[in-house]
């Protein structure tokens, strides 16, 4: 399982070995106008009602998901805005009203609560840029149908703490960045690449053709300190009940374990994270 950087996929060898853009990194700032809108709690990314889901969609800033009321025939508008959604690949998700009271807090929502991100979204190809810029072999984290948002923030605390240039997330079926995995990462998100993908097995594919060799953390694996993880590399973490997803643990180049000798067999994403990423980053610093 040992291999050194001549082995790597695509032969990435620092700088020469992926051509970045150069561009900046600069985290934007965005203001929402658009007549009588009002945009409930902006702060913590909830948008309540159809004025303002309407308006929110015509901005730039982006969208988590976007909830609306199960059950019964939609009204004109509201069949707009989730047409719109859709359009643009936004996850609808039908709720009890019950569900949309709760984070409407008292406000009327007309049947539709939209959850604008706190962080603008990056691509993979930004992360192979930070990457090449820093003259770094790219290390990135894929962070496979993550549900719980403390888990989720907590791993992308681990990763920036780590050094690593990305964190990978899901369209679907996983927590995308809400206030609660924002506060989490105690700040970590400001400083990390996020990118958001419709297909974490599709994306694994994208990567592997790109030089980057992709590690899964899932039981049964090879002990983690016995793999030489000076390449080109991407580690997959999965979901808290069922783990790295089938396909994309087949498409894996590695398995990797934390053994475990207590009576408890697994540890929290969040945790396994910590010991896998910060020996990924004593092997690629040579230390």
């Amino acid at each position: 399982m040992a291999y050194n950087n001549d082995n790597c996929r695509g032969g990435f060898k620092g700088n020469d070995g992926f051509k970045g853009n150069n561009r900046k990194f600069e985290k934007k700032q965005y203001s929402f106008g658009g007549g009588d809108a009002q945009f409930e709690k902006e702060d913590d990314g909830v948008v309540v009602g159809r004025n303002a889901v309407r308006e929110l969609l015509k901005s730039e800033r982006g969208i988590e998901k976007i909830y609306v009321k199960k059950g019964g025939a939609r009204e004109g508008s509201i069949t707009v805005l989730v047409a719109e959604a859709i359009e643009r690949g936004i996850a609808v998700v039908e709720a009890e009203v019950q569900k949309l009271d709760a984070l409407a807090e008292g406000t009327n929502h007309q049947g539709i609560v939209a959850i604008a991100s706190l962080k603008e979204y990056s691509t993979i190809d930004d992360m192979l840029a930070l990457a090449s810029e820093r003259g770094e072999k790219p290390f990135l984290v894929i962070a496979d149908s993550i549900e719980d948002p403390h888990n989720l923030g907590a791993l992308i605390r681990c990763a920036e703490c780590a050094g690593a240039h990305g964190v990978i997330i899901p369209k679907r079926r996983a927590v995308g960045i809400t206030p609660t995995v924002y506060k989490s990462s105690a700040g970590a998100i400001e400083h990390m690449l996020i990118a958001k993908v419709s297909n974490i097995a599709t994306t694994v594919e994208q990567l592997k053709k790109k030089g980057v060799w992709i590690f899964s953390a899932e039981a049964g694996g090879a002990p983690y300190y016995e793999t030489d993880f000076d390449c080109a590399c991407a580690i997959v973490l999965g979901s808290e009940g069922n783990g790295v997803s089938r396909i994309v643990k087949e498409n894996s180049d590695y398995i990797v374990s934390i053994p475990m000798y207590g009576k408890v067999n697994s540890l929290n994403v969040s945790t396994a994270a910590s010991v896998i990423l910060c020996h990924v980053a004593r092997v690629q610093r040579g230390k």
